[in-house]
């Protein structure tokens, strides 16, 4: 047995081990039957900051396509975001809607083309748009409506020498157990494990989603991944020998978000 593949089965060794630890419950509950697809359409904007204050009212042409969806089934979530750390001449605001098929979040997106929002009001202003479709197989909620919550994301990379099954090996014995305590004790309201639908971008990328109620969560939610690593001090070398690190980034925003 080469030395590459000692290492990564050493590092699967060690994220059973922190899922164990962790939370083994969750994860046993995690693997008992698998969740249906989630698909999440993002549509992104960058608008000129003169215009920032328009993006908060309220359109009554989204509205009513997005209550219709949530009452005929065919939309589970929806929301809308305010990015806090800007790039530079990256988007400052996006919309998402969330749905357990394609067709869900396509016949929404219809909805809107049909109503012409996407293309009349503030949006018009906009020095930039692009759009993400996302699936998810790990993901849960806490059912209800948020507004002045808060999402942080992060986007990782994997290494070519990664087992093609990695973002659910990470998800069932990393993520999901920590963020399933997490969900439980109120620390966050939602959680999900991203990778592209379609993709625009490699597909050895994948994101990690959570929503917090306040900012006070961001610092528990830290303050908790500080602690499981505490304990677990070879669970940096085990990622290590799955993710490449170089390109990973981070979200932070203010979100208004209704789960069904």
């Amino acid at each position: 047995m080469n030395q590459k593949r000692c290492k990564w089965i050493a590092g699967l060794a060690l994220l059973a081990a922190l899922g164990a630890q962790v939370g083994t419950a969750q994860a046993q509950a995690t693997d008992a039957k698998e969740k249906e697809r989630m698909y999440t359409y993002i549509a992104n904007w960058a608008i000129p900051r003169a215009h920032w204050a328009d993006m908060e009212k309220p359109n009554a042409a989204d509205q009513k396509v997005l209550d219709q969806g949530m009452s005929d089934g065919s939309l589970i979530a929806y929301g809308s975001d305010i990015i806090l750390v800007h790039e530079q001449d990256g988007n400052t605001h996006d919309s998402w809607w969330s749905a357990h098929s394609m067709a869900g979040v396509l016949n929404t997106l219809d909805g809107f083309s049909k109503a012409g929002t996407s293309t009349s009001g503030v949006l018009v202003s906009a020095t930039k748009h692009s759009d993400n479709l996302f699936v998810s197989h790990h993901y849960n909620w806490h059912p209800g409506s948020w507004k002045g919550a808060y999402t942080h994301g992060s986007s990782y990379k994997l290494k070519p020498t990664a087992p093609d099954d990695a973002v659910d090996i990470l998800s069932k014995n990393v993520f999901e157990p920590l963020l399933e305590k997490l969900l439980a004790d109120g620390t966050i309201v939602e959680y999900e494990v991203d990778e592209e639908a379609i993709h625009t971008q490699a597909p050895d990328t994948f994101w990690v989603f959570y929503i917090t109620q306040n900012a006070e969560g961001i610092d528990k939610v830290n303050a908790a991944i500080r602690s499981v690593i505490k304990a677990n001090p070879l669970i940096g070398p085990s990622l290590d020998s799955m993710l490449d690190f170089t390109p990973h980034r981070d979200y932070l925003a203010r979100t208004s978000a209704t789960y069904k």
